[in-house]
């Protein structure tokens, strides 16, 4: 399959759609199978960017070029030339100034076009991951024999600060930091621990990994544990993941065979032990502190930081917890070095991003491309476009744990900074695309639902506050809220994020801040006029909870 590198946009608002917008999009497509172009180009339609006057729009990214009222009349002249020629047709040609702010992103970003970027799954598909001779014919254990034998521990956390890579679970913090901690903890025992238990909703990204390229995750964990001096750690794999468990297993098996894992790796003074634990199906397990507690056969529940574990860790010794992903860029950044690795992506967040795409797209999947791509970017260029040409309303990033995107911020670089800036996160990767059927009464409803079954109730905010949120939110989408309830919500995800022990109740609150600060309209419409805008509460009129 060839490489997209170009992207056209039609404006398929209402007005747009009354002038032809539709004939327009399929004159589109079938012109560039004429010219062979259909594996270059993507062509999709979105709602946002019409003008009175000028629509259908027409928009060529990313050479920045809008065309205003075009015909299907127009459209074989303008792929010829444009498309296929690359010649830009100016008596057609609208300046960006002419319309709204809302595609300035398309003039900022001229000249680049996001395309995958496989490091993470460089290898996830194109190797048999049960074949320890493929992984090393494609460049396998290289990045281990070199630190081992050419790089101080010094050097080796050095060059991943260097690097700028980050954790890809969701906080972002910067990894050669946290080795750096780690290494510098004293303890006469360390661990290493790879974080498998990939609970988030929607996301299954870890596990391709897991799958696919297993001996990936070896690597990376033996050149953290050379870095920061542990001799021992443990793989804890999310338990319903029998085949990810299986091929883990069956790696190491093979590394150790090879001597590639166990006593003096490579003829040098450096070994490791490595053990698969697979997790009993408990989300709060995701949380660092709790995994931990579960590997010494513990209830999962989160500790009390400080002490963090770079400190006081598994079994009170200072250990390195890495997510998968964030683990499967160390062997590429040592093979290729820290500048190789920080030209991609964004300045504060280099290299890629693997995200699962779900929701009303026409295309499913999952894709690994540089930090700053923006939804808008995702959902046109490889969702193709919204399914049956409904409006983008929303994505819920990151899992139940990450933040409701409104529209206005689709243009929004998809790093960690950026999102920050915007009041918004990340979260681990999953994206959960949503159109104006959705209602985000009912979409926080059941996240706070899920959240108040997985709390594990070690602490009041989470375990009273995501079930009171829950109880709230089903009141409103009954029809019987109040304008208190605006109020109480605000309160609850206030608290839950500054009172909370751990991570899951920390972001617990997000479904409800992001609701109110960027849908409060349709919260209250729910609330004042007893109407839910997208049609899905039943709106009873009957009180589901009596709430003090």
């Amino acid at each position: 399959m060839k490489a997209i590198r170009s992207m056209v946009l039609v404006s398929g608002d209402q007005e747009s759609m009354k002038h032809g917008a539709l004939e327009v999009f399929i004159a589109i497509q079938q012109q560039l199978a004429v010219f062979g172009l259909a594996e270059e180009i993507t062509v999709s339609m979105v709602n946002d960017i019409s003008k009175p006057g000028l629509d259908p729009l027409v928009l060529v990214y990313p050479d920045a070029v809008i065309y205003g009222g075009v015909t299907p009349d127009d459209v074989p002249f303008l792929v010829e030339e444009h498309l296929y020629k690359g010649r830009v047709v100016e008596e057609k040609r609208v300046s960006p100034y002419d319309l709204t702010g809302r595609i300035a992103w398309l003039s900022a970003r001229k000249g680049t076009l996001p395309a995958e970027n496989r490091i993470v799954l460089k290898n996830v598909g194109l190797i048999d991951p049960e074949n320890i001779d493929d992984y090393i014919l494609s460049e396998g254990y290289e990045a281990l024999g070199k630190v081992l034998r050419e790089m101080t521990p010094e050097e080796t956390i050095a060059e991943i600060k260097a690097s700028g890579l980050r954790g890809r679970g969701g906080a972002g913090f910067p990894t050669g930091l946290k080795w750096q901690f780690v290494s510098g903890a004293k303890g006469d025992k360390k661990y290493v621990i790879c974080n498998a238990d990939e609970s988030e909703p929607g996301t299954f990204k870890d596990r391709l990994v897991l799958e696919g390229d297993p001996h990936a995750i070896i690597e990376a964990m033996m050149i953290g544990a050379y870095s920061v001096g542990a001799d021992e750690g443990f793989v804890y794999i999310r338990g319903e993941y029998r085949l990810a468990i299986s091929r883990m297993q069956k790696a190491i098996e093979q590394a150790e065979a090879y001597g590639l894992l166990g006593d003096h790796i490579f003829g040098t003074d450096f070994s490791f032990k490595l053990h698969v634990h697979a997790g009993a199906g408990a989300y709060i397990c995701g949380e660092e502190t709790a995994l931990i507690e579960s590997i010494e056969g513990n209830r999962g529940e989160p500790r009390p930081r400080p002490p963090y574990p770079t400190t006081s860790g598994l079994w009170k010794k200072p250990t390195l917890v890495n997510n998968v992903e964030t683990l499967a860029n160390i062997p590429a950044i040592i093979r290729n070095g820290a500048a190789w690795y920080k030209a991609i992506g964004t300045p504060s967040s280099p290299g890629t991003k693997v995200y699962t795409i779900l929701g009303n797209v026409n295309v499913t999947g999952l894709i690994e491309v540089p930090m700053g791509i923006t939804l808008r970017e995702v959902v046109s260029i490889y969702g193709k476009g919204m399914k049956n040409g409904s409006s983008f309303k929303l994505a819920q990033t990151g899992g139940s744990s990450g933040s409701i995107i409104p529209a206005s911020l689709q243009d929004t670089p998809m790093d960690f900074d950026s999102f920050a800036k915007a009041g918004v996160s990340l979260g681990s990767g999953a994206l959960l695309i949503c159109n104006e059927e959705v209602c985000v009464v009912d979409l926080a409803k059941v996240l706070l639902n899920f959240f108040r079954f997985e709390s594990c109730g070690k602490c009041n905010p989470c375990r009273i506050g995501n079930s009171r949120s829950y109880e709230v939110l089903s009141n409103i989408a009954e029809g019987v809220g109040t304008e208190q309830d605006l109020k109480d919500l605000q309160m609850m995800a206030d608290q839950l994020y500054q009172l909370s022990n751990c991570g899951l109740g920390q972001t617990a609150g997000s479904p409800l801040r992001d609701i109110l600060a960027h849908f409060r309209a349709e919260v209250e419409a729910h609330i004042k006029l007893k109407v839910c805008p997208a049609g899905v509460c039943s709106m009873s009129g009957h009180r589901v909870y009596q709430i003090d």
